[in-house]
């Protein structure tokens, strides 16, 4: 009778298992619900976000003094931008960027209008949710292209508008569903406006941002 008792229970823990191993994993990134290699569980919920954020900007010294302009130093500055989003997959969303860029120097400064269109992607990685049920803390890198619209004072510029690029990387810090705090790092290269005397300085700036999105 105690074999047949045993023999009973060693067939049931197989079954006892596997129904416990739903519950060690519950969630994918901030959405309760299916983990099977599901790449656009999260961009389904909330294709769409919108973002603001805080950049400190360090201006490079750069371009050649002349006789009109003896030295160019950087100075930093700080400015905000706003963005919307759109996600493809739960690892990779394009984004259209507006950052009003204030570059000064010594001696004269240069406001530009700067709308870029950026291809970003984030790291979430299926190993972590395994792990730790879900994952809060997402890594991202990017690129970005567009175009700069530019003004400047006390100095001349031949070139109202001129392309930009840049490179970006940072942490999302995912508040739930609907909120990620942003902190960041974006390399911003305006092309040559073309200064009067200062013809090879093109507007560089190492930028610090922190911000927030809003998903929907």
């Amino acid at each position: 009778m105690k074999s047949k008792l045993l023999i009973c229970t060693l067939c049931f823990m197989p079954i006892l298992a596997n129904a416990a191993v739903p519950y060690r994993v519950q969630t994918r990134g901030p959405i309760a619900g299916n983990t099977d290699n599901d790449t656009e569980q999260f961009a389904r919920a909330h294709r769409f976000y919108v973002g603001a954020s805080y950049n400190l900007s360090a201006w490079q010294d750069a371009g050649t003094p002349s006789a009109y302009i003896p030295s160019v130093g950087g100075k930093n500055t700080s400015s905000f931008d706003i963005s919307a989003g759109m996600r493809i997959y739960d690892t990779f969303r394009l984004e259209a960027n507006y950052t009003r860029a204030d570059a000064q120097w010594r001696g004269f400064s240069m406001t530009g209008d700067v709308a870029m269109i950026n291809a970003v992607v984030d790291a979430r990685m299926d190993a972590l949710y395994r792990l730790f049920q879900t994952q809060r803390i997402v890594p991202y890198v990017g690129v970005g292209a567009g175009v700069s619209f530019n003004s400047a004072e006390h100095i001349q510029i031949d070139n109202k508008t001129t392309p930009a690029a840049a490179a970006l990387a940072g942490i999302g810090f995912e508040l739930g569903e609907w909120f990620t705090v942003d902190l960041g790092y974006r390399y911003l290269y305006i092309f040559e406006p073309k200064f009067n005397g200062l013809d090879d300085l093109a507007p560089t700036a190492h930028q610090f941002r922190a911000g927030i999105r809003v998903n929907f």
